[in-house]
């Protein structure tokens, strides 16, 4: 390597004969440019080396490293891109030294420095180099002190520093109680600024996710709701029951942040979504129902189908999905935890409020039983059984149900006045509609939701269970139903709730209202006669629909495998062009193409871009760029356009103009780093392959964003049904609608016989 003194100069030192070495200008900390020929295979220690004997700096070379006018780090990886790109470089202190000034700066609160060196520790934080030093010189306990202290914008600095530590999986385990309470009180501030909020909530977010379940190792795959112990010094040590315990000293806290899913900031809703949703995939059993019963109080669901009807929230799609998918595992938890009115009070005050709203008086039968709870419908006067397949999700339902209808004393008392084989059971009603939607909309299982797209109706729940519930009852009345009639009944209100909530991403709620409140007994008859003829009635009995349930579950694990598998084995994409304004020119690249492949431990995606497709070898070593996969956010699509100069053929790159977004474009997008990636598939299996399987390999199972994978997940389940159905059907076996349990054992004298 060579240099030349002042940047005024313009002839470089002779170059070896034979090498084309580009010219770099490296600026000094005394402000001095030079002109350095710089060979691009020695390594950035060499060249810092070389140029601080050229410079005749008489420190140590150890003291100093190389940076590019974004502040970036020059490292091995890096240098050679540097170098070929001829990208201006300073050089500066190490990121050990920088890292030992930064610490001792922030102790020293000077007001006059403090904003300028938390600017820069927002950077330098994310090197590991730096971020080693700062911790173990106290750089935390001092950029803690200065959080204690702060406010405005030296406020925001220092939290978005503190947020970009906390993106390494070490270093931060000695933050505490008060620290996270401070941060709570923070965000719970009306006055708070927006900049201020925004890393403050992914502090928390932060928070939530570091449970020792989340922790890397073993653990993972264990089944135990027991959550192991988080080593010494391990920042896998909070979790939700932590971090709940400190938003419960600020009862605004959940509101606030539930408000701002209305602010006109982009960004800010989407940090609020983000920590929602966090709370609903992290939340403890313990605190479970308080958690839901406040976030329910405060309408997030309405709020949320706000923000899909706008039009600046393309950036929040995959929260909103994220969102969805959290309300079915809600949905499907409720739906399986039983009624249990002896030791859940809020089960024995909803049980009495509907009791109270009905108006009736207890009576005995002729048996002297007491008569009550068969007034309004069930079988029963044990409640426990009465709600054992629809568990507290019917409960709320019906209690919903009970709030919602003034006149639900009268309804009462109108099946009361009818003959006994003429009433309409309003409970068992209710029970069966829970049944249906939760069959439209596969509530099936935790974890797993293959909607990709906005459901709207299915935030509104108890809205479309109350409309389907006085559908049925309409159903019962002008059909003249009678009590052997009730599975007639509840296959009319099938077929309705199929017509009624289609396409619910597009149509309006009002169209539901109407399909629900003014659709005649005879059409909605005649159109299920005609659905008759091409369905199978052994579909829609429940233990069929149970093994649907199974099957479903089974299938979507197979599909993210699958998907996963893919990552790991890489596949070439185009590097894009992200959406920019009309009067921009399209940038050209030398490298246009781009491989990628998920490392086995599943935490980074590794890259390499070039100018012509080449065989990849299997490993990493042909791969030296990387992405971290913690850093991303969400998996935008539709979001970039092709490249002006890729020669490709129609199996490269679809047809598209290069200032259309491609269909089968995607973005890998941080919450506070913006894009990390833009790339264009080759076809719509390898689209969907990655986008879905990006979305699949978080841990909270993500979301599938593809019809084609939704529809392969859709196809597996109805396959393996029809098999199992052929079993049954072959054996001529008789498949009951349901089956009832017996009572169980007035004692314990007795033993399960062998099986000869």
């Amino acid at each position: 390597m060579s240099t030349n003194g002042p940047s005024s100069a313009t002839n470089g030192s002779q170059v070896r004969p034979g090498a084309l070495v580009p010219t770099n200008n490296v600026t000094t900390s005394e402000g001095l440019t030079v002109r350095a020929r710089i060979d691009p295979t020695l390594t950035v220690d060499d060249v810092v080396k070389q140029l601080c004997i050229n410079l005749k700096i008489k420190e140590l070379p150890a003291n100093f490293a190389l940076r590019d006018e974004t502040d970036e780090l020059v490292t091995n990886d890096n240098l050679r891109k540097k170098i070929k790109g001829k990208v201006n470089l300073k050089l500066v202190n190490a990121p050990y030294r920088e890292a030992r000034e930064t610490a001792d700066k922030l102790g020293q609160k000077n007001e006059r420095n403090l904003k300028l060196t938390l600017f820069s520790l927002q950077k330098f934080i994310r090197e590991e180099q730096f971020a080693q030093e700062f911790i173990n010189h106290n750089g935390l306990r001092e950029l803690v002190s200065v959080i204690y202290d702060s406010n405005g914008n030296t406020l925001a600095y220092a939290l978005t520093a503190m947020q970009n530590l906390m993106e390494l999986d070490y270093g931060w385990s000695s933050l505490d109680d008060n620290f996270i309470l401070k941060v709570v009180q923070i965000l719970s501030s009306p006055t708070s600024l927006i900049n201020v909020c925004r890393p403050a909530t992914a502090i928390l977010k932060k928070l939530v996710e570091a449970d020792p379940m989340s922790a890397p190792g073993p653990q993972l795959a264990s089944t135990s709701r027991s959550p192991p112990a988080a080593p010494p010094g391990s920042v896998y040590r909070y979790g939700f029951h932590v971090v709940f315990e400190q938003m419960r000293k600020e009862e605004k806290l959940l509101e606030t942040v539930v408000n701002r899913l209305g602010s006109a900031d982009t960004a800010m809703a989407q940090y609020s979504m983000m920590l929602i949703n966090s709370l609903l995939s992290h939340a403890s059993d313990t605190r479970w129902e308080e958690f839901i019963a406040e976030l329910e109080r405060l309408n997030v669901r309405k709020a949320v189908v706000r923000l899909m009807s706008l039009h600046i929230m393309e950036d929040l799609t995959s929260c909103i999905l994220d969102f969805q998918a959290n309300i079915v595992r809600v949905t499907y938890r409720k739906k399986t935890t039983l009624v249990d009115p002896d030791s859940e009070p809020s089960h024995a005050a909803a049980l009495q409020y509907i009791w109270e709203s009905s108006k009736l008086e207890e009576e005995t039968d002729e048996n002297g039983a007491v008569l009550k709870w068969r007034k309004l419908g069930f079988d029963s006067e044990d409640m426990v059984q009465e709600f054992s397949e629809v568990g507290v999700l019917g409960l709320d339902c019906l209690k919903k149900l009970v709030e919602n209808d003034q006149d639900f004393s009268k309804l009462v008392l109108e099946q009361l006045s009818r003959a006994l084989e003429r009433r309409c059971s309003i409970a068992k009603a209710s029970n069966e509609v829970v049944e249906l939607l939760s069959e439209h909309w596969a509530i099936f299982a935790p974890g797993y939701s293959t909607s990709t797209t906005f459901q709207p109706f299915f935030l509104d729940f108890y809205k479309v269970h109350s409309l389907a519930t006085h559908f049925f009852l309409r159903m019962w009345t002008e059909s003249g139903a009678a009590s052997g009639d009730f599975t007639r009944v509840v296959a009319l209100v099938r077929s309705q709730v199929k017509v009624a909530l289609r396409s619910e991403n597009v149509r309006p709620w009002h169209e539901v209202v109407n399909d629900f409140n003014e659709r005649e007994y005879r059409a909605v008859r005649d159109r299920q006669m005609k659905e008759l003829e091409l369905e199978d009635d052994l579909l829609s009995k429940v233990p069929v629909r149970n093994l649907r349930a199974k099957l479903y579950k089974e299938s979507y694990e197979f599909v993210r495998q699958q998907r996963i598998q893919c990552l790991l084995q890489g596949a070439w994409f185009v590097n894009a062009l992200p959406q920019s304004s009309p009067r921009d020119p399209p940038r050209r690249s030398n490298r246009p193409w781009r491989f990628m492949r998920l490392d086995t431990g599943m935490k980074y995606l590794h890259y390499v871009d070039s100018a012509v497709k080449f065989p990849v070898r299997s490993g990493l070593e042909d791969l030296p760029e990387r992405i971290d996969i913690s850093m991303i956010s969400e998996i935008a699509t539709g979001t970039c356009a092709p490249p002006p100069n890729v020669l490709r053929d129609q199996n490269d790159l679809p047809p598209t103009s290069p200032l259309i977004p491609s269909p089968l474009s995607f973005s890998l997008l941080s919450a506070h780093e913006g894009s990390l990636a833009d790339q264009i598939a080759p076809d719509q299996s390898r689209w969907a392959d990655w986008t879905d399987g990006l979305n699949m390999l978080r841990r909270d199972g993500g979301h599938v964003a593809s019809k084609e994978t939704a529809g392969f997940v859709q196809a597996l389940t109805e396959i393996g049904l029809k098999i199992k159905l052929l079993d049954l059907s072959g054996e001529k076996v008789e498949i009951p609608s349901g089956l009832a349990a017996g009572p169980p054992p007035t004692n314990t004298d007795f033993f399960f016989s062998d099986l000869l």
